[in-house]
């Protein structure tokens, strides 16, 4: 176990982490503190002094600037970034949307600090498949190809505008983790109009 924090490094060490978002466990390691009240009682000191702010339930961030991509992805895990949130930035969809959609095992829409995050269940099989998906600034994001995987696999007739940003080698290769028949159509279908 690590040393454990003197009375002034407690923040410090939080401040000094890469992460923007932490929960209460993640502090609590961090801290090498078994007790729950003390980490807790220790961060709502440093809530109400304006040296963190409380962004979610059990959650805390350096300051308003948090990552929150990182957030999305921290509330219900396994989780990643996906659908619209990815289709969008990679220009298949040119609709904008201000929801971060989020691939995790509940369907759920939540508002936090006036983002709305809007998360869609995926069977256990399919999210634990680290296929298509890439980490990075403390997240889990889809690939494009991933991204409209999913959308395919909840959504059974879905337009989507541009379909020439795809990789079709990396669709057919990530096809198969989603066990679904009328996927492997559809995907067919969608390859047939390029």
């Amino acid at each position: 176990m690590d040393k454990k924090p003197t009375k002034g490094e407690y923040l410090e060490v939080l401040l000094r982490s890469s992460k923007t978002i932490f929960s209460t466990k993640d502090v609590a390691l961090l801290w090498s503190e078994e007790k729950k009240s003390t980490v807790s009682g220790r961060l709502n000191k440093y809530v109400v002094a304006g040296k963190l702010i409380r962004v979610h339930r059990g959650f805390y961030a350096k300051d308003k600037n948090y990552n929150r991509f990182e957030l999305a992805t921290r509330i219900y895990t396994p989780a990643y970034i996906s659908f619209e949130t990815v289709l969008t930035r990679e220009g298949i969809n040119f609709q904008y949307y201000g929801n971060i959609f989020v691939s995790s095992y509940v369907n759920r829409e939540i508002i936090v600090r006036e983002q709305k995050i809007t998360f869609v269940r995926m069977k256990d099989y399919v999210l634990s498949n680290t296929l298509g998906i890439e980490h990075k600034d403390g997240y889990a994001i889809a690939t494009r190809e991933r991204a409209f995987l999913d959308r395919i696999y909840v959504s059974k007739d879905y337009h989507f505008d541009n379909l020439t940003n795809l990789n079709w080698d990396k669709v057919f290769e990530i096809l198969p983790i989603y066990h679904n028949k009328r996927m492997v159509k559809k995907v067919n279908e969608y390859y047939k109009t390029i």
